[in-house]
């Protein structure tokens, strides 16, 4: 595993782990690398200082599971967010605009969910008054 700095069109800079330098390009290549602020899939890696310890008995170890903590106010928002949205609603995939829009109609009972759209049909339930807001992350299903 390995973990990079990585920077999007807008200028945000996040860190995320992949398995290689390799799987980055692969997975950024395909558009599954998306800013942790944004969501923008323009993202690069950003310039990194090496990371240096004198000691291994000093180096500090993440909790069991844990990749990193949040490293400022905004992020530390952001993950709260997507805890309790991931928490408190149903993940329905790439089938989200047809689920948005069946309760929307009401051929379907109302709940929280949340999910992946194109961006056509974000923008089709929009003009239609469907009620949706993008989210400033990805599901989990999907993150790197």
């Amino acid at each position: 595993m390995i973990k990079l700095s990585l920077k999007c069109a807008e200028d945000h800079q996040f860190d995320s782990w992949f398995q290689s330098t390799e799987a980055f390009g692969k997975l950024k290549g395909a558009g599954l690398v998306t800013c942790a602020i944004c969501g923008s899939d323009k993202v690069d890696k950003a310039i990194m200082a090496p990371r240096i310890r004198d000691s291994r008995s000093k180096a500090v170890k993440p909790a069991s599971g844990e990749l990193s903590t949040p490293a400022n106010p905004a992020e530390q928002a952001i993950a709260e967010l997507k805890r309790q949205i991931e928490q408190n609603s149903e993940y329905v995939g790439l089938n989200f605009a047809a689920e948005a829009r069946d309760m929307y109609e009401g051929t379907t009972p109302a709940r929280s969910i949340y999910g992946e759209a194109k961006p056509d049909e974000a923008r089709k339930l929009i003009e239609d008054g469907v009620p949706v807001t993008p989210l400033p992350f990805r599901s989990g299903q999907k993150s790197n």
